[in-house]
């Protein structure tokens, strides 16, 4: 795509991830312009912001580096816009968390100098690499960027050294860029924290004194274990709290009937239900799970199916055990019938009192506002339409000071748009609407709860996120049901299972397979999760074919008849589109042999 766009550029293509320091060296080795611009690829820059950002360096012969006004997807303020040196003292109060307190402190908000107006232009210590302007001749003179570094901390060496070589760095305010955040590491994962922290002791060890390197390096692992433990917990807690309280709630209800068939005359006995009562919410919990019990928002018809399930597969194991165990029928049916309610009851009443993410009434319309031409909001609309969004309503704003027919106002009075109408998501085609107004809009609506999307001309998808804990949604015309949450968890449990049976089987099946090593390298990898049984074809060429991202497999679509004389693109097209775990039944039950393929 760069190639054919833009012909001018020197590509260089690294096979390996060298990480993003010596990526940026490559490139910067290459340059022969006075500056050089370390720049995200997850960002979007006005159109004036290079000549703005040149034009206060060429005015200021003392700025060796210059960083500018940063938000996120959301129109929020990024404060790592501007940051001080994360000395011992700086790093102890931004570990623990005063400097989170008191933001606008002069001594507890240096690390993300809060003190400091977020509109005005000043001296600061410390850049960020997602957009840093530098002279050339300043990097000629304190070096590059250290390799040491693999992932953050070299934007944080490399400012210091641009000081320590008699320069000063800027935040320049006059400018704004989004900067997308979360796509290298989620922040809240526990890989973010090791990275980051140890990245902050390697430039401790670098810059500080021996004393101090010690106490700072001996604060960064205290808060890398404080740090990537709470995030465990965190998570865990995010992940069981709910299904832990409905298994509490639903074995509740069952001792509560016990104790009702108990006071008409009917024992059960204890050692059978202390056994019984656990394994049939078990498997209710899971028939729940599978049937999209904890994907949200929650449908009603999930619920009474993966209840049901559950139920029937309770009352067909309940048929194989012997008449001394088997207690009441009844029992299991007046079960199923108050673990519908209590789920449809706890459900409305987490909606009201908890999130709206908990509504039983499917995903929540949405009132989309499109500000764009003509032809780009039809094509918008027609991605919308069919990417499986519930639609509200569509309304139509001009990118310009003049409004037309079907246009309910125009781009300057979009923030009454967004009042009145209670707008819940906004989509800047880029094609009329400059990255200008498009990051001012974004910037004035911040705390509005409003979501931002950008159409790219000539594209099938609209781009935005919201946190940098994830990527955010990703609208695409094409609707493909391999990335659907129910399909990723039905394929990775198909995994786990059969190479499980298979690999208890293989004494037998093993005369039949060539390559036994393979055979047992695949299984287990299927296992732990580097491959899938099913992934699309080798030999599928990336370039002329987007598909969502999958795990490499061991057979593909291809391997099946009925798909021979299809072309490559169209049956691994078609395998995404219309994934169920039964399709990849069929190409396994066909073609176990060769699961010995490397």
């Amino acid at each position: 795509m760069v190639r054919k766009k833009f012909p001018e550029t020197c590509i260089i293509e690294n096979k390996i991830n060298v990480g993003f320091s010596k990526a940026n060296n490559q490139g910067i080795e290459l340059s022969n312009g006075k500056y050089v611009l370390l720049l995200n690829p997850d960002t979007v820059i006005e159109e004036d912001t290079l000549s703005k950002v040149v034009h206060f360096m060429e005015n200021h012969p003392d700025a060796g580096g210059l960083g500018v006004h940063m938000v996120d997807g959301s129109g929020t303020f990024l404060p790592e816009s501007k940051r001080g040196l994360p000395t011992p003292s700086v790093a102890f109060y931004k570990i623990f968390g005063l400097s989170k307190l008191f933001p606008k402190s002069k001594k507890f908000g240096k690390y993300h100098l809060g003190f400091l107006p977020e509109f005005e232009t000043n001296e600061v210590e410390i850049l960020s690499g997602a957009f840093m302007l530098m002279r050339k001749e300043t990097l000629d003179k304190v070096g590059l960027l250290d390799e040491t570094f693999f992932m953050y901390g070299e934007d944080i060496d490399l400012s210091y050294r641009i000081i320590l070589g008699g320069y000063k760095n800027y935040y320049f305010a006059d400018t704004n860029i989004i900067h997308y955040k979360g796509e290298s590491t989620k922040k809240s994962s526990v890989n973010y924290v090791f990275v980051f922290y140890r990245a902050m002791v390697i430039f401790a060890e670098k810059h500080f004194s021996k004393n101090n390197a010690k106490l700072f390096s001996f604060l960064i692992n205290i808060a890398i274990y404080l740090r990537a433990g709470l995030a465990i917990i965190v998570r865990f807690i995010k992940k069981s709290f709910l299904p832990t309280f409905d298994f509490l709630s639903i074995i509740s209800i069952l001792f509560s009937f016990r104790m009702i068939w108990k006071n008409k005359g009917i024992n059960f006995p204890f050692e059978l239900i202390k056994y019984a009562f656990p394994a049939y919410v078990i498997v209710w919990i899971t028939s729940l799970t599978y049937s999209g019990l904890y994907d949200y928002p929650t449908k009603i018809n999930n619920i009474i199916k993966g209840t049901l399930f559950g139920s029937l597969t309770i009352l067909v194991i309940y048929g194989l055990l012997p008449k001394e165990l088997q207690f009441s029928r009844l029992f299991i049916i007046l079960g199923t019938l108050s673990i519908i309610l209590y789920l449809l009851v706890s459900r409305f009443l987490f909606s009201k009192l908890i999130s709206k993410k908990y509504s039983l009434n499917g995903e929540k319309p949405k009132r989309f506002a499109l500000v764009g031409s003509f032809e780009e909001t039809n094509r918008v609309v027609k991605i919308l339409e069919q990417s499986n969004k519930v639609i509200q309503e569509i309304l139509f704003v001009s990118p310009s000071e003049t409004k037309h027919e079907n246009e309910i106002g125009t781009i300057d009075q979009l923030d009454q748009i967004q009042l009145i109408h209670k707008i819940d998501e906004i989509i800047f085609c880029a094609k009329d609407t400059s990255s200008q107004k498009i990051i001012f809009w974004m910037n004035k609506l911040a705390d509005a709860k409003t979501i931002f999307k950008i159409a790219q001309p000539d594209t099938g998808f609209l781009i935005g996120s919201n946190s940098s804990d994830a990527n955010g949604e990703y609208y695409t015309i094409d609707n493909q049901k391999i990335t659907q949450k129910n399909a990723i968890r039905n394929k990775r449990t198909l995994d786990i299972l059969l190479s499980i049976m298979l690999l208890i089987s293989s004494p037998i099946l093993i005369f039949k397979i060539k390559h036994k090593k393979m055979f047992y390298k695949n299984l287990l990898d299927c296992l732990i999760g580097n491959k899938t049984f099913v992934g699309y074809s080798k030999e599928m060429n990336d370039d002329k074919l987007q598909l969502p991202s999958i795990k490499s497999g061991i057979l593909s679509p291809t391997d099946i008849k009925k798909n021979k004389d299809n072309p490559l693109t169209k049956t691994n097209l078609l395998y995404a589109k219309n994934y169920t775990f039964l399709m990849d039944l069929e190409i396994i039950y066909s073609n176990w042999k060769q699961l010995d393929r490397n």
